[in-house]
């Protein structure tokens, strides 16, 4: 951490040393002086590749003393004099340094909160902010188009409503600085880096609906940078936006330009991230149930989360012959493609065997560990498999190594008890009695995977406990609507939003309510 009073005196040489423990050399030859200061033979700082050291100083540091002149007058020596005592030697320079350890330290702070965003759109936000405090603007806005065309493509205002964007994207593409940056040379790297537009009612030629726009949102000036490396390409554009005529002087120019060089690598490493996330979510979108199926006699709801890399958690429901429901939960073990393209294996065998023996539950899971084991020996499953009868309201269950159901109802909250088996995959032979029950009018069955309970981070009898508490407290008005109950007890189980964020393990919840 750059952790220096912005106002402090710093002794050169202590200062040297600094920065080399504090990896900051790059920055210090970006703002070391072009020339010697005067009166002094200034230490130089070691050349670093790729820095341009021809930088103004920091506003705020002291302008340099100009050079005495040949004292022909005792006034004109006094004066030298004076000046030389009122700087002494290295007083000027530790005054720019400390101003440059100012720029530093504000640098490192913006990029410290930067990088401690791990969502694209609070990034593209804490972007604007930042960019907004360096160039000395009150508003701006993103616009988020990667060249690959593979987006997401959004934009993101600051100071700015949906209303006030809606009137900008009125404006003719060409005339924002947002858009010579996006659709020309200009916003590639390597080419102009910037684009300044210092008195916008001024030029001539402007867009009359750009002016007008420009009237009514109250801005007079702009400044866009691109989005964009050599590694990532371009990403888009940020423009900030001035109250009255205006421009970032250079020195603010320059932070701003090494913020967004950070700021872009960043954006790139999380538009990787929401990327898998959206195939991810996609692929589940195709392997899962489209749609619940209707069912005399049975609602149903379900829900389903999905961790960041992808697991193997998954759900079903299916229309049987003689009027039966069949009703699914498992999980595959591992996370990412693969176990996704295993679950969807599983998971479409299932509903198979489902369909040629649902009636025998138990024979189901067999076949299912059969083929687990000849197709993807390196794997296991867990399942619960429940073949449902609405009209006698009966339910028979079987389960490999999977958490046992969960009853709903006006005068009870409890758990099936089933028999205790090992995963599918695990024994040379599975194979486990079923469980048959009966279900009241109005009650609800839960079925669940694990990592319902996994999410919670306790133990696996106080989240049991939870889970069984969370379904008690249905509140009675909404028990009758399967939705708001997995809702409810998805909220209570994991709450401060856990049970719609990403987490590591999947979660999937099937409600079936027998009226």
């Amino acid at each position: 951490m750059l952790d220096i009073p912005s106002r402090v005196r710093v002794h050169v040489e202590t200062l040297l040393a600094a920065q080399n423990d504090m990896g900051v050399c790059d920055a210090f030859e970006q703002y070391a002086p072009a020339g010697k200061p005067d009166a002094m033979n200034a230490p130089h700082p070691p050349k670093v590749a790729g820095i341009d050291s021809t930088v103004p100083a920091p506003a705020h540091t002291v302008a340099p003393v100009p050079p005495a002149p040949d004292a022909s007058s005792a006034a004109g020596a006094s004066s030298a004099h004076s000046a030389h005592t009122a700087h002494p030697p290295g007083a000027l320079l530790q005054d720019r340094l400390a101003g440059w350890v100012s720029d530093l330290t504000t640098l490192h702070e913006l990029t410290e909160r930067l990088a401690r965003t791990n969502r694209l759109d609070a990034a593209l936000e804490e972007l604007l902010h930042a960019g907004a405090a360096l160039v000395g603007a009150r508003r701006g806005l993103v616009v988020l188009e990667p060249d690959d065309g593979l987006g997401p493509d959004t934009t993101v205002g600051l100071g700015l409503a949906r209303a006030d964007l809606g009137h900008i994207e009125t404006v003719p593409r060409a005339s924002m600085p947002y858009g010579a940056l996006l659709d020309t040379a200009a916003g590639l790297p390597g080419g102009d880096a910037e684009i300044v537009r210092a008195d916008l009612f001024a030029e001539e030629g402007l867009d009359p609906r750009h002016r007008e726009v420009a009237a009514r949102l109250g801005y007079a000036a702009g400044y866009a940078l691109p989005l964009s490396t050599e590694a990532a390409g371009r990403l888009g554009a940020a423009t900030w936006l001035y109250d009255e005529p205006a421009e970032p002087d250079e020195r603010q120019r320059h932070l701003a330009g090494l913020y967004v060089r950070f700021a872009t690598e960043h954006l790139a490493r999380l538009l990787e991230g929401e990327r898998t996330r959206a195939c991810m979510a996609t692929m589940y979108e195709e392997l899962l149930p489209s749609r619940l199926p209707r069912v005399p006699g049975v609602r149903l709801a379900a829900r389903h989360r999905t961790g960041p890399r992808g697991g193997g958690d998954w759900y079903d429901a299916l229309p049987l012959p003689d009027a039966a429901l069949g009703l699914a939960v498992g999980s595959v073990t591992g996370s990412g493609p693969g176990a996704v393209a295993a679950m969807g294996r599983l998971r479409a065998s299932l509903r198979a065997y489902a369909v040629m023996e649902g009636e025998d539950p138990v024979a189901v899971l067999s076949d299912l560990e059969l083929l687990l084991r000849l197709t993807e020996p390196a794997r296991s499953a867990t399942a619960l498999f429940a073949y449902c009868e609405p009209e006698l309201r009966r339910i028979t269950v079987a389960g490999a190594g999977h958490c046992p159901p969960l009853v709903l109802g006006e005068r009870r909250t409890e758990y099936v008890e089933t028999t205790v088996s090992a995963p599918l995959g695990m024994l040379a032979c599975w194979e486990a009695p079923s469980v048959e029950f009966q279900v009241g009018a109005g009650e609800t069955v839960l079925l669940y995977t694990d990592g319902l309970l996994h999410r919670t981070g306790d133990p696996a009898d106080r989240a049991v406990a939870r889970l069984r508490a969370a379904a008690a407290g249905v509140p009675r008005a909404v028990r009758h609507d399967p939705d708001a109950v997995a809702d409810h007890v998805l909220r209570t189980v994991l709450p401060d939003g856990l049970d719609v964020t990403d987490g590591r393990e999947d979660v999937a919840l099937l409600a079936a309510r027998f009226e």
